[in-house]
Formats: C-alpha cells, structure tokens, sequence
C-alpha cells in the first residue's frame, strides 16, 4: 500500500503510470488539476502487487487555505482508511527539482509527522528534471539541503 502525495502539478499521476508500466492514470497539463479526490490504482509490477493512492494536489497554505484544509482533510481520511485495511507501507512525496519551499517542507511533515506519526517509510521522487544532462545529478548537489531542511528518505527516483 503506497500513498503518493506532494503538490498539485508537480506530476503524481505520471509517476503512477511510470510505475505501472502503462497509462492507468489520468494526466494533464492544463492549469486546472485532474485529480480531484484520492484515487486508487491496483496494478502488478513483476511478481509485487501494488495498490497506489494518487492523492489530491496540496496547494500552498497561505494562497489557498480553504483547499489546503480540504486536501489535508481528504489525506487524513485515505490514512485512516488504508491503516484499517491492512496499513501503509510506503509514502511517495513528489516534489519538483527545485529549491526547496516552505510548503514543500510543510507537505512533507504533514504526511509523514502528522498523518503517518513517523512510522512510515518516504521514498522521494524528484520530477521537473528535464534541464539535467544526468538528472542523479541534481541528487548529489541537493540531498545535504533536503536533509537540513528536515526531509528525509530511504530512497529517491530522480525523474522527467
């Protein structure tokens, strides 16, 4: 059971069809995002099944308060509900390649202090690479400034 979570636009949806192999999940580059609600993906990778929560969007407290509030509620719920159904072993935060925000910071404590209370494993997967000639590059320069910031992983995909 994996929950993948980070900002709105920041590429959830395709990293969930990167790891599925295929498109099973909507995408778009339009302004307004496509996900709406927690929706859940069940799929095989080899001999794993997976199911894989893309979460809604997390826009930044202070632009939007009302659909934070509501994206942090709809978070709580989908952690409840995977906790009684059998638990979740692993969070995916998606974040840009970028410089590390007070909003990213605060999603990530979200998710993994608040909702998960530190019992769950984060993996980082790092999108919006497409300026890097090695995109593991952008890793080695960043992951000090991560882990200063408090943002932690046991593992990281850097991607496009």
């Amino acid at each position: 059971n994996v929950i993948l979570f980070g900002q709105a636009g920041v590429g959830k949806s395709s990293v969930v069809n990167l790891i599925a192999g295929r498109a099973v999940a909507e995408v778009s580059p339009d302004a307004e995002g496509c996900t709406m609600s927690s929706t859940e993906y069940r799929f095989a990778v080899g001999a794993h099944d997976f199911r894989i929560w893309d979460t809604v969007g997390l826009e930044e407290p202070a632009v939007g308060l009302n659909a934070y509030f509501e994206a942090t509620l709809k978070a709580l719920q989908l952690i409840r509900r995977v906790a009684a159904a059998g638990g979740v072993n692993l969070l995916l935060f998606c974040m840009p390649g970028r410089r590390v925000t007070r909003t990213i910071q605060s999603n990530y404590r979200l998710f993994y202090e608040m909702l998960c209370e530190g019992k769950v494993p984060v993996g980082l997967v790092i999108t919006n690479l497409e300026q890097e000639k090695d995109m593991e590059d952008w890793w080695m320069r960043n992951q000090g400034v991560l882990y200063d910031r408090g943002i932690k992983s046991v593992g990281h995909a850097c991607v496009t």
